[in-house]
């Protein structure tokens, strides 16, 4: 049997040899371990693991490298934790200590001897401590003997020290190794201590760790925190100011906050960490706890805050950066803006429709669409050209007017080549930031074109800024300024000219900064400004600009207040400026992050904060514009905004009767009835640091269920904000803490507190409950803050446990600057105890002219009615009479216990008492465990969430959101990124131990083209398996971004791809999803799709062709398995396209070749999940389905150009008894007259199966086939790949192939030996026994079989040469046809069934739902540890290369029968894979005589064409089971419409070929064959664009109609190409067929009428004997009159059908050649014409002209559909410049035209024109 065994000497020599070997690596590891040893020995105790602080924060960690860090070394099994973290012997001692006073400590510090990170360690730093407060403690360590930068804050720098506690109280110091520990003076409880980790300071990387007390922290930004409270689960937060989306990764955002709070306990105390640093930088958190702090410059300058409430620390934090600033009144009302709203005049039609509805609204904004060519200082004179007058129209009726400042300046001139001003001002006196040189301006893009950036740390330019200010402010009257793109944003790298390389642009260390680039979006690091190195103030730009800008608007609002908003900031900005949460998008993430983020400006000292409502990109649906309306009318700052080119989204532009309009008024009304409420909260954080929006924790410290609440918020200390944040909820899940809470909207009382309560939210509702205990100052409410400060005000007092409350009431004019410290104000206090109101005036510093009263007072929760009320007027002191109230102005409603005092008319800023006597509330989820037989414990054992649901098929275990990846380094260049991942540690591993998780993983995106783009991912460090399947991919990539139909987003936490068509903003792949796993043997991702409608992957029956997305998963596998519902064929193909709702296309495909699962959900989203390799993604961007084909066929090769006999009719079946069998039907088919060009020969004409071997029994086979040749015919064999090894008699196949070590074997390591299969050849001198069951036939019968190795080439050679003797010495042969190459085995693995190596390969950790899955992935086929050799002569697993054999196979084989036949034949192959169609065609395998089957063939042959294998076609009748007559005869005429028709059934099934039947059937598929010959040229014509083009021939319907998205589910007719449209009888005793006509003109192909019938279905009669089929209009097809075969019908002239449109004209081609020639198109041998009518006339143009003499065509008969009823009198034919009558014929009943050119004997590949006129 050709097998081989090992000698035992041989064996005892490999022994040997490997022990020596493990001996020799072991003393290598010794050796290099003690040299490093003696090098530095770092001291590494048990460190816990939650302890470990990183000592390789930089990618590519190692034990080597970390030794050479002289750092500990010791791997997990998780690699978020640190590998190589620091030991107990780094950092520094301290000496020299120091104490000039009780508040002072200073020490000198000395590097301890050891390795460095980054290089240029500073050895000697200086360490200062003060006790600067009773509450502030500062540190600062830094280089005493150089000046390194430290920042210049404008607020601090001003501060003086008042402390009273020693510092000893607080600040205990370690000598060896350096460390501090900050305790609590009161407890003496450890706050931060460094002690556990070492100082580093080298010149650009300091780092300082310090342990926590509490996982409570909260704080560090700017990024999208998607909970308030941080996971210490090491996390990396980069801090770094960036232009950047918040779209919820990890990545730094637009400001700069350094600063974190910690909630210690339920005490409440609570502590402040702020590190006064700019530079770059990163903060881990671990659950140690811990925090790291790892920045690349300047010094380490700490504050340690202390406060016993969280509230406290805020207020001491805000005392150090300055409080924030109270806003105008008017800046608290409601704010319309967007991006482009492309003129006034639409500005203008906004605001007049929003006020038409009555909605509160303050403020209309422009944004950069108002200016010049964007240029600041200027305004667009055409569009926008009375903006000068805006300002006025808008105060006319109380409302204002923001407009926009970049920083950046454009260089280029105005329009009319006029000069730029505020450009050449700035240059005059030096305003820019400057090149490294110091004296060049820094070049970048930004809006405008190419830019400038102001220096705004210098005077000159804040002069120069201020200046053009107060010019443009005379120009355009306006009220507040909005500043943008500061962080500073720069579109280009760096500058025009790029970066330096240099340290200050490529650091040593760069942080985890998205792109992980220094001056990405930003300008070189290396750039100069007053303050210093852009590298160092960099993040300080936007504070410095809001200092210059304040300047300004001192200088042109002067006592005026205004407002400021600025995207970028630092600590302190929110002394004068607002702040946006920057550009987020329309979805259901951000509408949640928003309230986190505003949470975190609170703590930064940035009260006046909110979210662009309903979203800035995208369109917002109107249930999250509705939902967001109704959260946003709480944001301080309430402004909607969205982005150019989305849909309007102002509430007016959903409709004056809309929901969302009633909702939005209903709230914003609220919200203005509680502006003073608002503006007094705004008050007291000016004054004390208070809070604004306050996070619920804030007030309920000591209850740890509020510790986390981030998706509710508090207004103050007593109004608490409940939204719906959710798609389709109308009940939250609500905390209600521990108070008493009144229903806002209904006043009652609440009847639950300090527990979660399931809130019931309808569509117009938002939580809204006021706190017992509260007073809120309210007013009515108007359309504008202008109208409503003159209304009635009034209180609401919510009444607590004790029956009391308090409030206050902060009153001015509303716009003055600086009210408070120049005491122009009313300042209120209310109280209320014992049934008495207390209204006392603190402070009267302002009277308000409008002579304000409060008219109203509600008190909430009084519990009986009372018997009187009065009011009592305090006048300096004296108590007035008591007024008792009329009845009329006491109501009391005993079922809410509400009191109402109406008709008060309290005068404002009176002191009064009033008092009353009283009688004694799931398709996100990413499934966790795809395997069976989840549960809880199995879930969580991932790391994954556990939830039931009532909803069929939604997961029950599914990924956390930050389940997956995160960025850690990121490249970013013209042609693509380059991006390092790490996996998030946080949780477990994938939950398969033998599949360990690969932590840190690359990812590549190329910019190919401009429609196609790739991403790969995989692990860097590891030779991993990628497919060996050479791709078109353009030499160079696409570097022009303005080219690109796509923008690629990356995401940070987690890790995601996204990939926006520009043209649309359609997110067609975003992976942003959590579950993003990356193991050995088990990789997923998922993605969500940009719409449901999904076609592709296979190859599997899929019963539509638009995927069912309601959790569905298809397996991928090749596999000998016939067509089944979710079962794996043959191919494989892991292509989809995608149908935006745009109606653009694109298409996916996943290079991969392991066995693999895809799952659809109805997200809608797809996951991914393969075995093995790695992913390897392409994606093309259509836009239109046809064009994704294209592009994807350019991509993996365009199909085969078949000959053209090919496309004649074929007969096969599995079963002739011999070749007497074959000539009788052969004879029969012509005596019968039906159409036919091909006679197969199945496995029967071999002898016993064996490949070459002609069976006895087919003797003469070789003889028939040479008479049929000879008539015109065409024969293909069957050849199987496995070769029989157990031949007693010389069998040249194995004996050749054996001596040339073609087939496949185990690896050397485990044997010499082939792996042995069974397949069809049976064993020598057997007599089968049919009757015995499969299995034991196989056992008894079945010879051993060897596979070749087609990725040989010296398999290729031998397998040429083999059907070369084949075609010579044993039977002529024209096409081959190759079978069970998947490979099949009837075996499982091997013979015996035992496998050697790993047995993971053959039962991985996860399985796919593969058929038969629980046999593992030998089912059927071979070992997956056999090994393959590739052409290159890389050894890989059979595990990975499975699905390419069938791959593999055609190639050599087409190449074979090139070489043998010197013709281009056919092969047709069933096992594919991505590329197969350049050589092959396919059929759609073993399939079963059913109905179903008819129908299940359309949908795969039009899979077939988005894969690119374009010659294809169902086993027509039926493979298995005996076909029934009426199914058989439709099926012959749907079948005579594939690519490929052939008429094959298996062995011991009845007949089934067209003359087994009965006259009638021989007749009707005579009918329909001819039909099918008639049109040949036209079909060859479609295989020659798709040979060229990569154009589909079987085409769906959407691809010609694809804005019609009736189309987009239909998958029961097809087209050939764009003008044939079939629609076949696929039922039962179907007479009628309901088909689809799109809208277009069509005509009847039988009749030659025009339907009248376009954009419906029609009921179309379909007798027994008829298919549907229709011509589309504005078509011209080519014909010719059919034969018995094409080697005459190729003989006729050459028809056409001109099918005119409405428009009467058409197009049409033909492309010719001699139909067998191999490459006739690259060697230029054919006919390319072009026909085309119009105006009455049919003319050619010959696009190529390459044809043989003997292949030349004349014209026949010429069909003019459509002509009209007015008869044509005359036909005119032009040729060589002569012109000559021909003989018509017009219907007019059908308006056909028949035109008889025949006897012209023009050649169609000459000039001609044809002409018809009428008699008219």
């Amino acid at each position: 049997m050709g097998k081989r065994k090992f000698s035992g000497l041989e064996v005892l020599l490999i022994v040997l040899f490997a022990m020596m070997t493990v001996a020799a690596v072991t003393l290598v590891g010794l050796f290099v371990a003690a040299a490093l040893k003696d090098e530095f020995a770092p001291q590494c105790p048990n460190i816990p693991v939650a302890e470990r602080v990183d000592c390789f924060p930089d990618a590519g960690a190692s034990k080597l490298r970390c030794e050479q860090r002289g750092c500990c070394w010791s791997p997990m099994d998780e690699r978020n934790i640190p590998w190589c973290f620091f030991p107990k012997n780094h950092g520094y001692t301290a000496e020299s200590l120091e104490q000039p006073n009780a508040y002072e400590m200073k020490a000198r510090l000395k590097r301890m001897a050891s390795p460095s990170l980054f290089g240029a360690d500073i050895q000697e730093l200086a360490f200062d401590a003060e006790m600067q407060s009773n509450n502030r403690l500062r540190f600062k360590i830094y280089d005493p003997h150089r000046k390194r930068f430290e920042v210049r804050h404008e607020h601090i720098s001003n501060l003086n020290s008042d402390p009273s506690s020693p510092i000893s109280d607080t600040l205990e110091m370690t000598n060896k190794p350096f460390g501090l520990t900050v305790r609590r003076k009161e407890n003496k409880k450890i706050l931060f201590d460094t002690t556990f980790a070492p100082l580093v300071f080298a010149d650009q990387y300091l780092q300082l760790s310090a342990k926590l007390p509490s996982n409570n922290i909260y704080g560090l930004g700017e990024h999208v925190h998607r909970q308030y409270r941080h996971d210490m689960d090491w996390k990396t937060w980069p801090i770094f100011t960036r232009d950047a989306f918040p779209n919820g990764g990890t990545h730094n955002l637009y400001g700069h906050y350094p600063f974190f709070l910690c909630l210690e306990d339920e005490s409440g105390k609570s502590f402040g960490v702020f590190l006064m640093n700019s530079n770059a930088m990163e903060v881990t958190l671990q659950p140690a706890p811990a925090v790291t702090y790892r920045t690349i410059g300047g010094i380490l300058d700490f504050y340690i805050l202390f406060g016993d409430t969280p509230e406290q620390v805020v207020q001491e934090f805000l005392v150090l950066i300055g409080r924030p600033v109270i806003p105008p009144y008017w800046a608290l009302g409601f704010q319309l803006s967007r991006w482009d709203y492309g003129s006034l005049d639409e500005v203008k039609k906004t605001v007049e429709r929003n006020r038409a509805v009555g909605l509160p609204y303050d403020i209309q904004y422009t944004d950069i669409d108002y200016m010049e060519d964007k240029k600041d200082f200027t305004y667009d004179k055409t569009k926008f050209r009375e903006l000068p007058q805006f300002a006025a129209y808008l105060h006319e009726k109380g409302q204002r007017y923001i407009l926009i400042l970049d920083p950046a300046i454009a260089t280029s001139k105005r329009v009319g080549n006029a000069s730029y001003e505020s450009y050449d001002r700035g240059t005059k006196t030096n305003a820019w930031v400057m090149d490294a040189d110091g004296k060049t301006p820094l070049l970048g893009e930004v809006w405008p074109g190419e830019t400038v950036f102001p220096d705004y740390t210098s005077q000159d330019c804040i002069d120069w800024w201020v200046d053009e200010y107060e010019r443009f402010s005379r120009e355009i009257k306006h009220d507040a300024l909005w500043i943008d793109m500061n962080e500073v944003a720069n579109f280009k790298k760096g500058s025009i000219k790029g970066c330096a390389d240099n340290k200050l642009n490529y650091p040593p260390y760069t942080p985890k900064i998205l792109d992980e680039v220094m001056y990405s979006k930003t300008l070189c690091m290396d750039a100069k400004q007053a303050w210093g190195d852009h590298y160092d103030v960099h993040s300080l730009y936007g504070y410095s600009m809001v200092l210059a800008t304040e300047q300004a608007l001192q200088r042109v609002f002067r006592e005026n207040r205004t407002l400021m908003l600025t995207r970028s900031s630092f600590p302190g900005v929110g002394k004068y400026s607002g702040h946006w949460l920057g550009d987020n998008a329309a979805n259901w993430n951000d509408i949640k992050w928003a309230i986190p983020g505003m949470l975190e400006f609170g703590l930064f000292g940035v009260p006046y904060i909110g979210a662009d409502i309903c979203g800035f990109f995208d369109d917002s649906s109107e249930e999250l514009c509705r939902r967001w309306m109704q959260v946003g009318a709480f944001y301080p700052f309430s402004r909607n905004h969205n982005a150019q080119g989305y849909k309007p989204q102002d509430p007016a532009a959903y409709g004056p009767d809309s929901t969302l309009v009633a909702s939005s008024k209903h709230y914003l009304k609220i919200r203005y009835t509680l502006l003073p409420y608002l503006y007094t909260l705004f008050y007291k954080a000016h004054t004390t640091g208070e809070t604004v929006v306050r996070p619920v924790m804030h007030e309920f410290y000591s209850d740890s269920n509020t510790w986390n609440v981030d998706r509710q918020f508090l207004w103050g200390k007593h109004l608490l904000i409940t939204p719906v944040l959710d798609q389709g909820q109308v009940n939250v899940w609500a905390y209600i803490p521990d108070a008493v809470w009144y229903d806002y909207e209904t006043m009652e009382r609440l009847d639950t507190r300090k527990t979660f309560i399931d809130m019931f939210l309808p569509a117009d509702k938002l939580g809204l409950h006021i706190r017992g205990g509260a007073i809120l100052p309210t007013q009515k409410p108007d359309v504008t803050t202008t109208y409503s400060r003159r209304n009635p005000m009034g209180l609401t007092v919510a009444l607590d446990d004790n029956n009391q409350a308090a409030g206050e009431l902060f009153w001015d004019d509303g716009d003055s600057r600086e009210t408070v410290e120049n005491r122009h104000y009313l300042h209120y206090q209310f109280s209320v105890d014992r049934g008495v109101l207390t209204l006392k005036t603190v402070h009267a510093g302002y009277m308000d002219p409008h002579n304000l009263t409060i008219e109203n007072i509600t008190v909430l929760g009084v519990p009986h009615p009372p018997v009187s009320a009065s009011v009592t007027h305090v006048i300096n002191g004296m108590h007035e009479n008591a007024t008792i109230l009329p009845s009329s102005s006491i109501t009391y409603d005993s079922a809410k216990q509400v009191l109402f005092l109406r008709g008060l008319s309290l005068t404002l800023g009176e002191t009064y008492l009033v008092q009353w006597d009283l009688v004694v509330a799931d398709y996100q989820r990413f499934d966790c465990h795809p395997e069976e037989h989840a549960d809880e414990a199995k879930c969580k054992a991932r790391g994954c969430i556990w939830e039931p649901s009532i909803m069929e098929h939604v997961p029950w275990c599914f990924y956390p959101k930050d389940y997956g990846y995160a960025v850690t380094a990121a490249t970013e260049s013209t042609s693509g990124m380059t991006v390092d991942i790490t996996r998030n540690k946080r949780y477990r591993s994938s939950g398969r131990p033998e599949s360990p998780d690969i932590d840190t993983l690359r990812v590549e995106i190329r910019y190919h083209s401009g429609d196609m783009l790739q991403f790969k991912i995989w692990d860097p460090t590891t030779d991993r398996y990628e497919v060996p399947v050479p791709l078109s991919v353009p030499a160079t990539p696409e570097t022009d971004e303005t080219k690109r139909l796509y923008k690629v987003v990356v995401t940070n936490m987690p890790f995601g791809i996204q990939i926006i068509r520009k043209s649309t903003g359609t997110k067609i792949w975003d992976s942003s999803v959590p579950g993003f796993t990356f193991s050995d043997m088990f990789i997923q991702v998922s993605t969500r799709l940009s719409s449901e409608y999904v076609y592709g992957f296979g190859e599997s029956e899929h019963p539509t062709y638009k995927h069912d997305l309601n959790y569905h998963t298809w397996g991928m596998f090749s596999k000998d398995q016939p067509p089944g519902y979710k079962m794996n064929c043959y191919g494989v193909h892991p292509f989809y396209m995608g149908l935006e709702t745009t109606t653009d296309a694109h298409g996916v495909l996943l290079l991969n070749s392991n066995a693999m699962d895809v799952t659809f959900q109805p997200t809608p989203a797809l996951t991914y999940r393969t075995v093995g390799g790695i992913l390897d993604f392409y994606v093309v961007m259509g836009p239109t389905p046809e064009m994704v084909v294209q592009e994807y066929t350019a991509l993996i090769g365009r199909p085969v150009l078949p000959a053209y006999w090919s496309l004649g009719f074929q007969l096969c079946r599995y079963g002739y008894a011999n070749d007497k069998e074959i000539a009788n039907l052969y004879r029969d088919m012509r005596e019968a007259g039906i159409p036919y060009d091909v006679q197969y020969a199945d496995i029967d004409y071999m002898d016993r199966q064996l490949d070459f071997v002609l069976d006895p029994q087919f003797k003469n086979l070789p003889a028939l086939v040479n008479s049929m040749r000879g008539e015109g015919m065409r024969f293909i064999f069957i050849l199987d790949p496995a070769i029989s090894g157990n031949e007693t008699d010389y069998y040249p196949a194995f004996v050749r192939g054996q001596a040339a070590d073609v087939f496949i074997k185990w690896p050397k390591e485990l044997s010499d030996d082939i792996v042995w299969g069974k397949v069809w050849p049976d064993k020598p001198g057997v007599v089968v026994n049919e009757s015995l069951d499969w299995d034991s036939q196989v056992e008894l019968y079945r010879a051993y079989t060897a596979f070749p190795d087609f990725f040989r080439s010296s398999t290729a050679a031998w397998w040429s040469q083999e059907i070369k003797d084949f075609y010579w010495n044993i039977t002529k042969f024209d096409g081959i046809w190759i079978d069970m190459n998947e490979p099949a085995s009837f075996v499982h693995g091997t013979v015996g069934g035992k496998c050697l190596g790993n047995p993971l390969l053959d039962f991985p950790p996860y399985m796919p739902p593969l058929e038969s899955k629980h046999l593992g992935l030998i089912h059927k086929t071979l070992c997956m540890n056999s090994e393959q050799i590739l052409s290159n002569g890389k050894k890989v697993r059979h595990y990975d290369v499975h699905s390419l054999y069938g791959w593999s196979h055609t190639k050599p084989t087409y190449d074979a029968l090139l070489n043998v036949t010197t013709k281009r034949g056919i092969v047709v192959t069933r096992s594919t894979y991505p590329s197969s169609g350049k050589w092959a065609g396919h059929w759609l395998g073993d399939n079963t005589a059913s109905w179903d089957q008819l129908y299940k063939s359309i949908i795969g042959m039009m899979e077939f064409s988005l894969f690119g294998i374009s010659y294809t076609g169902a086993d027509i009748c039926g493979f298995f089971e005996d076909a029934k007559y009426e199914m058989c005869l439709r099926w012959m005429q749907l079948g005579a419409f594939y690519p490929y028709s052939r008429n094959h059934n298996g062995k011991n099934n009845r007949r089934q070929d067209p003359v087994a039947w009965n006259s009638t059937f021989a007749e009707a598929s005579r009918d329909v064959l001819n039909v099918r010959y008639t049109l040949l040229p036209y079909l060859y014509t479609l295989m020659f664009e798709a040979h060229t083009k990569g154009s589909t021939v079987v085409r769906p319907l959407l691809h010609e109609f694809v804005n019609d998205a009736t189309t987009w589910d239909i998958y029961k007719q097809f087209l050939w190409g764009p003008a044939l449209l079939i629609t076949p009888a696929l039922d039962e005793g179907a007479r009628h067929v309901v088909g689809y006509v799109p809208n277009e003109r069509w005509y009847d192909f039988h009749t030659a009428k025009d339907i009248g019938v376009r954009g419906e279905f029609l009921n179309m009669p379909t007798p027994l004997n008829h298919i549907n089929l229709h011509i589309r209009g504005g078509s011209i097809i080519p014909w010719q009159n059919p034969e018995n075969n094409t080697d005459y019908s190729r003989r006729n002239p050459l028809g056409l059908t001109v099918a005119l449109s409405d428009r009467g004209d058409a197009q049409g081609s033909l492309f010719w050649d001699d139909g067998e020639g191999i490459d006739t198109v690259g060697n230029k041998k054919y006919l390319l014409t072009s026909f085309s009518a119009a105006k009455n006339t049919l003319s050619n143009q010959v696009l190529h002209k390459g044809l043989a003499p003997a292949d030349r065509l004349i014209m026949g008969v010429v069909k003019i559909w459509g002509v009209g009823s007015v008869k044509i009198t005359e036909v005119i034919l032009t040729h060589a410049d002569t012109s000559r009558p021909l003989t018509s014929e017009h219907n007019l009943d059908t308006q056909e035209l028949i035109i008889d050119a025949t006897p012209a004997s023009v050649f169609v590949d000459d000039r001609f024109e044809i002409m018809w006129r009428t008699g008219a």
